[in-house]
């Protein structure tokens, strides 16, 4: 799945590529500064992954934390050992949380790559109309990815606790997508403007403040308190519902 997103930037850069950059003003964000500056490549390529790709893939591993070993009739040996129950829950939200850097890492990485081999790098021109260097354009692509990642937490969390309701990890997959894909289009129906703030997926794209001078916060810490809610929650719902579960395989 890693190499699956990493192939979003490369796909994009080679289309850019062979049409010569025209785009005539259509198609995603920082697309038509592609050909000017490669490293508008992996910025492209996170617009594009953000709302549906990095939550498919973070959605089938979290729902696969527990369900997939029970499926595989792991389980019951892993609860055997002297690790306990909560640690097995910590140990699997972690692994998910890992991925989640993993999966944005590799959209930047790939794009920061393929952009630098296919189109000129150079100063970056920000939101705010202040240019910095390349050096720190890879700076702001970091932390995009870190934003990215700690936006995809609370989906895990929920894909956890799902997979402790079911043994059958295609379904614990199925329905934490269908929660993403869900919540992205309540947050896009301006009548629900009252319920958008507790939408987990309020914040996702909300990166673009990293791309000012100066820096604004704001955005990253509401997006990192919203997750914790969630991850506070939804942890505690997957704790109570897998120390009382009855694991049979």
């Amino acid at each position: 799945m890693l190499g699956a997103l990493a192939a979003i930037p490369v796909l994009i850069a080679i289309a850019v590529r062979v049409t010569s950059g025209s785009s005539s003003g259509r198609g995603p964000a920082f697309l038509d500064q592609i050909t000017q500056n490669g490293l508008f490549v992996a910025l492209t390529a996170m617009v594009v992954s953000t709302p549906l790709f990095l939550p498919l893939t973070v959605g089938v591993v979290a729902g696969d934390t527990i369900s997939g070993e029970a499926s595989h009739g792991t389980l019951r040996y892993l609860l055997a050992a002297p690790a306990g129950r909560v640690r097995l829950l910590v140990v699997k939200f972690v692994g998910a949380a890992v991925f989640c850097l993993s999966a944005a890492g590799s959209v930047v990485l790939a794009g920061i790559l393929i952009g630098a081999i296919l189109f000129p790098v150079g100063p970056v021109t920000l939101l705010s109309g202040d240019t910095v260097g390349p050096v720190e354009s890879i700076g702001r692509l970091a932390l995009v990815a870190s934003y990215v990642a700690v936006s995809l937490l609370g989906l895990s969390a929920i894909g956890l606790f799902i997979s402790t309701l079911t043994d059958v990890p295609v379904g614990a997959m199925a329905a934490t997508v269908v929660l993403a894909v869900t919540a992205q289009v309540l947050g896009a129906l301006p009548q629900l403007d009252w319920l958008h703030p507790w939408l987990f997926t309020n914040y996702w794209l909300g990166f673009a403040d990293l791309l000012r001078q100066p820096i604004a916060w704001d955005s990253f810490g509401s997006n990192a308190v919203l997750q914790l809610g969630y991850i506070v929650v939804f942890g505690a719902l997957a704790y109570s519902r897998f120390t009382t579960k009855d694991v049979l395989s």
